[in-house]
């Protein structure tokens, strides 16, 4: 009886004794992740604003007598995604913000923004990768760049975003997960100061040493939490929709004289300005009457971004080779984006209207490029850029010339120019812009081309066309009629009908043997469109183009504007 109570036991024991060695392994294994520290390819951990990006590197980062090196393909995933080597001057382009830079491969000098800098590093090669001195290139990034030699960290931190500083109210160890078991990464003496990254409703704060390590500490362990850097956002040109127009005028006239006029709700005016000549230079034709123009629309609180054309000056053939010259030059990029930067301080202009229209459908990644490298150029002298696109309707010189996803991306504002749905030299008759139409071409935008809506604006006509078709079925008119004199053109005795799917109206009539057909722009087809800016939170709208309106269009324009999505 003894000896079998006597084996009860042991077996009691043997079992408790299992149990807390799994107890004890199950707290090892669930503790463990806390001591599995990140696994760093390299030698040297880059820091990128609080985060050890190391382990996302595709190459690691070389230090080189005091140069820090970054891959090309790094700089590509975390700085300039449009980054590339320029073959025309064997350099590597790349821009950042209100920054573009070239640097090259044997020569220690940088261009910046047009201005020729020396450094103490060029890029260099090793085997197929290419490496950009990122230390010699903060001013191009905006970045500040720490070499810490004693943990072979790397520090970079954008100037442009927030950084805390806090001080330890004592020796503190600074771990790598929010617990006091896990494995100290760093230690910190009394007084001594960290990176305050983040503090968490636990209790704890992420920070970053002196020393580049990144880990947790009790917030209540850290005092005299001070920011030494604010974020830095900048302030929007328009708050709100953009209600613009264009106003054309062609190179042998002159600006309007708007003097005493007011429109309702317009807060951006597009005159044409600028535009490109037979030799490729950039021309203007602003003179007295513009430079009152622009007066006159800053004295009524209007932005004024006028327009550089592609077509003032040149059609067709000529016209597509000379931009081509333009596009597929590096210099000459950079000598129309030079001339652009002078016309835009000189005049005082507070944007521009990138009207580049009939082009090469090969040149669709050289226009990309022009936009990537003016666009910081604009944003260093405050001037907006938007660009102009029309529908993608497969047209290889008017449609696929553009590349809509890499320009809606860089560009303040992509201009959809929702216009002409049935044109000039259309083979049948239609309307100019019916909304099913509009609608289905800005949601490829939108879907396909994945551009923001806030960024697109939403280009209307204030005109329709007129069509004659003969007994025989054949077209012998299509003559733009402006909508405010539409109404001149249709007998008193024709009846407009209301098509439910174009959002607009219609007439047929007969003139002699022949058919008379228009497919109506009014207030109530702009209303339909306008509405579009309201269910698809676009940016605004622009009208092509003014003095063709009616009076009532503005009143519409501003009402619909300021609805909000349901």
């Amino acid at each position: 009886m003894k000896e079998k109570k006597k084996k009860k036991e042991n077996v009691l024991k043997r079992i408790i004794i299992v149990l807390i060695f799994l107890t004890v392994v199950a707290f090892v294994l669930i503790k463990a992740q806390n001591y599995l520290m990140e696994n760093n390819r390299g030698e040297e951990s880059l820091i990128l604003n609080n985060n050890n990006i190391t382990g996302k590197l595709k190459h690691e980062v070389k230090v080189q007598d005091g140069i820090v090196y970054i891959s090309m393909d790094d700089v590509k995933n975390f700085f300039d995604k449009y980054i590339y080597i320029e073959d025309e001057i064997n350099e590597i382009v790349t821009t950042y913000d209100k920054k573009i830079a070239s640097i090259g491969f044997e020569v220690k000098k940088m261009t910046l923004n047009g201005s020729t800098k020396k450094t103490n590093a060029s890029a260099i090669k090793d085997g197929d990768v290419v490496y950009l001195p990122i230390s010699e290139m903060s001013d191009v990034y905006n970045m500040e760049i720490a070499n810490l030699e004693k943990s072979k960290t790397i520090i970079i931190d954008s100037l442009n975003r927030e950084q805390i500083k806090a001080y330890t109210k004592s020796k503190i160890s600074v771990k790598w997960k929010k617990d006091i078991l896990s494995r100290t990464v760093d230690k910190v003496a009394k007084g001594g100061i960290v990176i305050a990254i983040s503090k968490d409703e636990d209790g704890w704060t992420k920070v970053r040493t002196e020393e580049g390590k990144i880990g947790y500490v009790k917030t209540k362990k850290l005092t005299n939490f001070t920011s030494v850097r604010e974020n830095w956002t900048e302030d929007k040109q328009i708050t709100g929709k953009v209600n613009m127009f264009w106003d054309y005028f062609s190179r042998y006239g002159q600006a309007p004289d708007r003097t005493g006029q007011t429109i309702e709700g317009v807060n951006v005016v597009s005159p044409s300005f600028f535009y490109i000549d037979k030799n490729g230079k950039l021309q203007d034709h602003v003179g007295n009457s513009g430079t009152a123009y622009i007066q006159w629309a800053h004295s009524n609180g209007y932005k004024v971004w006028p327009m550089v054309s592609s077509t003032e000056a040149l059609s067709g053939e000529e016209g597509r080779k000379v931009v081509s010259e333009i596009l597929n030059s590096y210099t000459k990029r950079q000598e129309l984006i030079e001339n652009i930067v002078e016309k835009c301080v000189q005049y005082g202009i507070d944007g521009i209207n990138m009207d580049f229209e009939n082009m090469y459908q090969n040149d669709k990644d050289k226009y990309s490029r022009f936009i990537i490298e003016l666009v910081p150029r604009m944003q260093e002298v405050g001037v907006v850029t938007s660009v102009d696109v029309t529908a993608p309707d497969g047209d290889a010189n008017w449609s696929l010339c553009f590349d809509r996803n890499i320009l809606g991306d860089v560009a303040d504002y992509l201009v959809f120019m929702a216009y002409d749905q049935y044109g000039a030299s259309s083979a049948k008759p239609g309307t100019t812009a019916g909304l099913n139409w509009v609608e289905t071409s800005l949601k490829k935008i939108i879907d396909y081309d994945v551009v923001k809506p806030e960024k697109i604006i939403l280009g209307m006509p204030f005109y329709t066309r007129m069509w004659t078709i003969a007994a025989d079925g054949t077209i012998t008119g299509r003559s733009t009629v402006d909508m405010v004199d539409i109404n001149k053109l249709i007998p008193n005795q024709v009846e407009k009908q209301w098509n439910d799917e174009l959002k607009q109206y219609y007439v047929e009539f007969k003139s002699g043997s022949a058919t008379k057909m228009m497919w109506i722009e009014d207030g109530a087809s702009i209303a339909e469109k306008v509405a579009l800016v309201t269910k698809y939170n676009l940016g605004g709208t622009s009208g092509w183009e003014k003095d063709r309106e009616t009076s009532n269009v503005w009143s519409i324009i501003k009402e619909e504007l300021a609805k909000k999505a349901e």
